[in-house]
């Protein structure tokens, strides 16, 4: 009891000192400030960044790879002019795949065209064209507000039917009912049978924005666009196990091999693309983002250090004779350093305090469509950085005090 007793007194000596020198206090504090400010905000805009991303990411599906021409860049050297020369993905190799992959839950094909414009009379509207097979609802979500999915007599039969995003059922159908209406794509007609639930906007849209999204059956869109030089993407998804990835990526590059007529010592004509791969090269790119938060960080708050660690010595040096009288009192060494301890961990804790809150406020800022949390993990991350730049900062000090010898201390001016 006397041990935490005289933790409290440390405490609330500290506390007075703070108090009685607010204009010293405030300024001590702003080089911490503004050091943990920067922290905790790059990481939170980071988190940010990388959370909407992922969830944008997350659209075109888990477990799955891509069979196309063109490889997904992600540093080093792009080899295009070996690309161009590659064969496109065809129907015929989905159907083959589709037929004899073993390991895999679910095979599609999908193909797109941007910029098309839909009408239903004076209504019209720019939208993406996306065409899927019937099992493309298996690789990536397709959440509906109203209607329903394609059935496999609507895609084995290229019916003209649709699926649209909120956006182009407000454009098309105002204040009505869009499931069932008519619209025109191309002059030909489309029956819509299920409207997508709203997303918003969202920073970045792969595979573009659902709710100005158009998807058709895969025959009708290959009917529409299709009548040139074909390049649709062959979507595969693994199956549910640890292993899953490796062995239906192992499978479809022997079976594409095989189609293909791929001799044994000849490369690849085919690109086959993960999403874990760009989720991992976003997580090397925010991984820079997250050092440069330090870098700019770690600047101000070593100023800010430094400006603690002065104003501790100094409050020492005003403070001795009080130091002296304690002493004589009975006070421990562990009290008198506790004291001046805990004023610098203070001292640092609220610089700390008021950095998060300013970026508490950035978080009721719109940038852009980028949606800003401040996460619990990075709250208790700026406590932490603040806390060890105190002890740093006031250990020396808080020594000095805790040695002084008490007469001497009594005596000096």
């Amino acid at each position: 009891m006397k041990f935490l007793r005289q933790i409290f007194e440390s405490f609330r000596f500290a506390w007075q000192a703070l108090q009685s020198n607010i204009t010293r206090t405030t300024l001590s504090l702003l080089g911490v400030t503004v050091g943990i400010f920067a922290i905790v905000a790059v990481f939170t805009i980071v988190d940010s960044l990388e959370k909407s991303i992922r969830d944008s990411m997350s659209a075109i599906g888990e477990k799955v790879l891509y069979v196309q021409k063109w490889p997904w860049g992600f540093g080093g050297e792009y080899q295009w002019w070996k690309y161009f020369q590659w064969p496109s993905p065809s129907n015929a190799e989905y159907k083959y795949l589709y037929d004899n992959l073993d390991n895999a839950s679910a095979v599609a094909v999908m193909d797109f065209k941007g910029n098309i414009t839909l009408k239903n009379g004076s209504n019209s509207i720019a939208s993406l064209i996306q065409g899927v097979s019937y099992e493309y609802n298996q690789i990536s979500d397709v959440p509906l507000e109203t209607g329903r999915y394609f059935i496999p007599l609507e895609t084995t039969n290229a019916r003209n039917v649709a699926i649209i995003g909120a956006d182009i059922a407000q454009a098309l159908f105002p204040g009505q009912i869009a499931e069932g209406k008519v619209f025109k794509l191309n002059g030909n007609k489309f029956t819509v049978i299920g409207v997508q639930i709203k997303k918003g906007e969202s920073l970045v849209d792969f595979g573009g924005n659902p709710d100005k999204k158009c998807i058709i059956t895969y025959g009708a869109f290959a009917k529409l666009f299709q009548s040139g030089r074909p390049d649709p993407d062959i979507v595969v998804k693994a199956k549910e196990s640890d292993e899953g990835m490796k062995e239906v990526e192992a499978e479809v590059i022997g079976l594409m091999r095989t189609k293909r007529g791929i001799k044994p010592k000849d490369e690849n004509n085919f690109s086959i693309n993960k999403p874990e791969a760009a989720a991992q090269a976003v997580s090397g790119l925010f991984s820079v983002l997250s050092l440069a938060g330090w870098v700019i960080g770690s600047f101000s708050i070593l100023v800010g250090g430094f400006g603690i660690a002065n104003i501790m010595f100094v409050s020492v040096k005003e403070r001795t004779n009080l130091i002296g009288i304690q002493k004589s009192l009975g006070a421990k060494n562990y009290s008198i350093l506790f004291q001046f301890l805990f004023e610098a961990v203070m001292l640092s804790l609220v610089g700390g305090l008021v950095g998060i809150f300013l970026v508490y406020l950035l978080s009721f800022m719109q940038l852009g469509t980028l949606v800003i949390i401040l996460t619990p993990g990075n709250v208790i991350l700026g406590l932490s950085v603040s806390c060890i730049i105190g002890v740093l900062s006031g250990i020396v000090p808080a020594m000095l005090a805790s040695r002084m010898d008490p007469v001497i201390a009594i005596r000096a001016k």
